[in-house]
């Protein structure tokens, strides 16, 4: 996910930094000088804030980051986390990919559909979150590719992994997952100078019927978005279409997590809204390609930043789901970049798979 702009604006301070999330991608902008603490006129530290997590999932070890060889084509951020790419100036600005960009994604997508599936299969009770990073990272550079998470903006890792109550970008470390979790593994890797992304959420054995359900609502709000993506339909409705299906099943939409533009640029425009909105972000028109990635939370549509400046968690402690994939619009409709494969992993949380 991109964090919207409203979020990307917003300072959080925390007992660790002060981040300020600035600029289209969302770069972590910190100060030169830590703000948990600050010294009183008489040289006397004021006690520090103790950060409130809002859940059971607390920051775990995250191990150093790994290499990538030299013959593996790197985005324009790998070495120093800054993308390089021109954004457009206006949000209605919109790249129509040519006929080779949109063969290059399709390659792209399907990569990063492979990689994901993997570690789907390695989400299971006993795993670490670092477990699921070590084949995202292995399997992407097998296929050629580079972990497009990988420095994005400093992301230390090659892919994110959100469990439970994580909304979003949380970052691989030594939490083992138990029997009844659920996580969302969100994969991107760029090959031949093109991202493909998607996620998944998964279940970690047998879940509690609430988890299955939260779920299911929200891989039917991406399928019911996905069904009205054709050219000439504004982009708003695809907010407009995932806020009635939550409504309607009584779970929140988390409204600072947004879909994206993909091509040569990890995010650019459109910014793709997933709740209730009238803003003027573009009419969809053939050879576009874009992201929808609805986060779904069981109770409160809030989130709160962990100090570690990624990790979104649901404001209450309530679990949330996601689920994405890269869209690219045709005469037709709508085709997904990112596609399941007749091997997919089953969508165990359906009454039949899909």
């Amino acid at each position: 996910m991109e964090l919207s702009p409203e979020y990307r604006a917003m300072a959080f301070v925390s007992s660790l930094q002060c981040l300020h999330l600035g600029g289209r991608d969302g770069i972590p902008v910190r100060p030169t000088r830590p703000c948990a603490t600050r010294m009183s006129s008489k040289g006397f530290a004021r006690p520090r804030k103790i950060f409130k997590y809002t859940g059971k999932v607390r920051p775990g070890t995250v191990s150093p980051k790994r290499s990538v060889p030299s013959d593996i084509m790197r985005p324009s951020y790998a070495d120093d986390g800054i993308p390089k790419e021109k954004q457009p100036q206006k949000p209605w600005e919109i790249e129509i990919k040519s006929d080779e960009d949109i063969e290059a994604m399709r390659i792209s997508g399907r990569l990063a559909r492979e990689v994901l599936d993997l570690a789907g299969r390695t989400a299971v009770a006993g795993a670490s979150t670092e477990d699921i990073d070590v084949v995202v990272h292995e399997e992407t550079l097998k296929r050629g590719a580079y972990p497009s998470p990988l420095n994005y903006g400093g992301f230390p890792k090659a892919c994110c992994t959100s469990v439970n109550e994580i909304i979003g970008h949380g970052i691989p470390d030594s939490t083992i997952l138990n029997r009844g979790d659920i996580i969302n593994v969100d994969v991107t890797v760029y090959h031949n100078g093109f991202h493909g992304d998607c996620s998944e959420t998964f279940l970690v054995g047998d879940v509690d019927p609430e988890a299955s359900r939260l779920v299911r609502v929200t891989y039917e709000c991406l399928q019911r978005a996905i069904a009205v993506c054709k050219p000439g339909i504004p982009y708003s409705e695809i907010g407009n279409t995932i806020q009635r299906h939550a409504d309607a099943n009584n779970v929140g939409v988390f409204k600072d997590g947004v879909g994206h533009g993909i091509g040569q640029a990890f995010h650019t425009t459109p910014d793709v809204l997933h709740f209730a909105n009238n803003v003027n972000n573009g009419i969809m028109r053939k050879g576009h390609v874009f992201t929808i990635e609805p986060m779904i939370n069981e109770g409160s549509a809030r989130g709160v930043m962990w100090p570690d400046g990624w990790t979104a968690a649901t404001k209450d402690g309530r679990r949330s789901a996601q689920f994405e994939h890269t869209v690219l619009i045709t005469e037709e409709g709508a085709e997904l970049l990112t596609a399941r494969l007749p091997e997919s992993n089953p969508l165990s949380f359906l009454e039949e798979t899909v």
